[in-house]
């Protein structure tokens, strides 16, 4: 029985939504209260038991590295001045059994692409992967849920929400009718809403087997010259079981303005040190 040790980042994007604020920092690194998306993100693999982060980075990502690196003179001024609480938070971003590897995607080619240059670090084993604009508030973090799945199937998921039908234009949708329950039978990337399969989108967390790198190798470039994940994830359907996982937890879209904000007030709602005097100050309004 093989074990999820592995996370994939996507992170080259270039976050062109969110300018100016993504024209010198990457639109991974902005901040939901006090904590940037891709360290969420990082410890909901970390939750999950999750060993190795590999991280696809571009152009202007090395913000990324730099957080998730040691910080001496940080540490040394929070040190001098006392601030043991705020310490320990610098040098607990991540655990010390957890590995950070970086790799450079020369050119934006796509999800399907940024994923298949994780292949010389991952090899031949199952892995995740996570994307940072899709903040998802769960018990049990989402990436765990299918960990727990794939540790008894032993098959490829695809994390899933239903969307309005006038949404599938932005999203990957599964249609997963007849046979054993949740087995992925068609897959469509971002059809207009009379020709979606279903309304059944795939939403930021994967689980995938090694196999889909061959795929991925041989997935001719689509428009713009990307290389689709999604087209890596149907070919690989023809030979083995994939399955949707419809996760449990509320999903913000972090990659719009309207879910970073729903995001930053549900958050802050919850928050630990100004949860309180926020909901507070919202209710005022």
């Amino acid at each position: 029985m093989k074990r999820v040790r592995k996370c994939v980042f996507p992170v080259a994007g270039m976050g062109s939504r969110f300018l100016p604020a993504t024209k010198a920092s990457p639109k991974e690194m902005m901040p939901i209260v006090d904590k940037p998306l891709i360290q969420y993100a990082v410890e909901e693999a970390v939750a999950a038991g999750m060993t190795d982060m590999i991280f696809i980075t571009g152009r202007n990502k090395r913000t990324i590295e730099d957080h998730f690196d040691k910080a001496y003179e940080v540490e040394a001024e929070l040190a001098a001045r006392g601030k043991r609480e705020l310490l320990e938070l610098v040098q607990n971003i991540v655990p010390a059994r957890v590995n950070c590897i970086y790799i450079r995607q020369p050119e934006a080619l796509g999800l399907g692409h940024a994923v298949l240059c994780a292949e010389p670090v991952v090899n031949d084993e199952p892995f995740a992967v996570i994307l940072a604009d899709d903040l998802i508030d769960a018990e049990t973090p989402v990436i765990k849920q299918m960990a727990q799945v794939y540790a008894e199937r032993q098959c490829s998921l695809l994390g899933v929400e239903e969307v309005p039908r006038e949404n599938t234009r932005q999203y990957g949708i599964v249609k997963t009718d007849g046979g054993e329950p949740g087995v992925v039978s068609a897959m469509v990337e971002k059809p207009a809403p009379k020709d979606a399969p279903s309304t059944l989108a795939v939403v930021g967390r994967y689980i995938l087997n090694p196999r889909i790198f061959h795929h991925l190798a041989q997935v001719q470039a689509g428009a713009g010259g990307e290389i689709q994940l999604t087209d890596g994830i149907a070919a690989l359907m023809r030979e083995e079981k994939v399955l949707a996982y419809r996760f449990k937890g509320m999903r913000y879209d972090c990659g719009s303005k309207l879910g970073y904000l729903q995001a930053m007030v549900a958050y802050g709602k919850k928050h630990s040190e100004v949860g309180a005097a926020f909901t507070a100050y919202l209710e005022s309004l």
